[in-house]
C-alpha cells in the first residue's frame, strides 16, 4: 500500500498519539496484559482494588454533545494516591439509584463542577446570582450523601462536592461569596494557564486539635481557590474546621458520621500526589475506603 506524504503524516500522527495514549492508560492501569499473564484468577481478586464512585456533572461538548464528566484529575488522584479503581457516575436518577450506588460502590468523591445545587434545595428562591444549575445531579447526590453518613460509607467532598454535603445536612449557602462584604474573589483567573489558575492563593486556618490539623500536621495550609458560592449556615452535625483570611468555610466534616466524611473548598486533586496538602487527603481517604471495603467484603463472607 502506497501512501501520499499527507497521508503518511496523518497516519504516523494518528498511531503516535495512540501509543501516547497507551502507553499512558498503561502507566495507570492495575492488570496490564503482561501482569494478567502472570498473576492467576485468583491472585487478581485479592488484588482487586475498591471502587470510588466519581460523581460528576453533565457537560456539553462543544455546546451540542451532552455528556457526564468527572475530569481525569479526579480519576488520577483517586487511582494514584487514593489506590482505588475510579468508576464515572452518570448522575441521572433515570440511570442510577442511591441504593445501586452503595452497592456497587465502596466509596464517593463528589467532585466540583460549574452548575450549582438549586437553591430550593435549602429552602431559597432562585436568581441570577446562583448561576446554572444540574437538578439531575442534586437528586442523587443529596440523599446519597446522607445515605452514606448514616451507613458509615465514605466520602469526599470537592468545592461543588463540599457544598452539597452541607446542603444535605440540612446547610444553606450563598451564590456568591464576593458580593458580600469583607469577602475576597474565590473565583479562579478567567484566564491563563492550568498552573494559574490552579495556584496556591490564600492560607486555610485550621482549628487546633482538629481532624484536618492531625490529618496535615499544622494548623495553617495553603489552598487554591476556584469556587463563587459558599457555607452561609452550615448544616446539623457540620462541623467547620477550616475558614479563608476572610472567613469563609474551607473545611468540614460530618460529627459521628461512622465513616470518612470529609469536604474541602478548594480543589485537591490538582496534582495531588505531589501536593503536601492534597495528597495526606487523598491517602486517608483511599485507607477508609479500603477498610470499608474490606469490612464489608468479610460480612458478605460470613452470610455466605
Amino acid at each position: 500500500m502506497r501512501l501520499s506524504v499527507r497521508s503518511a503524516q496523518i497516519f504516523t500522527a494518528k498511531h503516535a498519539s495512540r501509543a501516547l495514549m497507551q502507553r499512558d492508560c498503561a502507566r495507570l492501569s492495575l492488570f496490564s496484559p503482561a501482569k494478567a499473564a502472570i498473576f492467576g484468577e485468583k491472585e487478581r481478586q485479592i488484588m482487586t482494588r475498591p471502587v470510588v464512585g466519581i460523581i460528576g456533572n453533565t457537560d456539553m461538548l462543544n455546546g451540542t454533545y451532552p455528556a457526564y464528566t468527572g475530569g481525569r484529575m479526579n480519576a488520577e488522584a483517586v487511582a494514584e494516591v487514593s489506590h482505588c479503581m475510579p468508576l464515572l457516575i452518570p448522575a441521572h436518577p433515570n440511570f442510577v439509584s442511591v441504593d445501586e450506588l452503595m452497592e456497587t460502590c465502596d466509596g464517593f468523591l463528589f467532585t466540583g463542577g460549574r452548575p450549582n445545587v438549586h437553591p430550593e434545595e435549602y429552602g431559597e428562591e432562585e436568581t441570577e446570582a446562583h448561576g446554572a444549575f444540574d437538578r439531575c445531579r442534586d437528586a442523587i447526590t443529596l440523599p446519597l450523601i446522607r445515605a452514606c453518613v448514616e451507613a458509615g460509607q465514605p466520602f469526599f467532598g470537592i468545592c461543588r462536592g463540599f457544598q452539597e454535603v452541607n446542603v444535605a445536612m440540612g446547610g444553606t449557602l450563598y451564590p456568591e461569596i464576593r458580593d458580600l462584604p469583607g469577602r475576597m474573589n474565590h473565583r479562579m483567573p478567567p484566564d491563563g494557564s492550568l498552573e494559574e489558575k490552579f495556584a496556591l492563593r490564600h492560607p486555610v486556618r485550621l482549628s487546633k486539635g482538629g481532624m484536618f490539623e492531625k490529618l496535615f500536621g499544622t494548623d495553617e495550609v495553603m489552598t487554591n481557590t476556584l469556587h463563587g458560592q459558599g457555607i452561609k449556615r452550615p448544616g446539623a452535625r457540620i462541623v467547620i474546621e477550616g475558614y479563608a483570611p476572610d472567613g469563609t468555610p474551607e473545611a468540614i466534616y460530618v460529627k459521628d458520621a461512622p465513616g470518612f466524611a470529609m469536604a474541602v473548598q478548594w480543589h485537591p486533586e490538582y496534582r495531588a500526589g505531589e501536593d503536601p496538602v492534597s495528597r495526606p487527603l487523598f491517602e486517608a481517604f483511599g485507607v477508609a475506603v479500603r477498610d470499608f471495603a474490606e469490612a464489608r467484603r468479610g460480612r458478605v463472607s460470613e452470610v455466605a
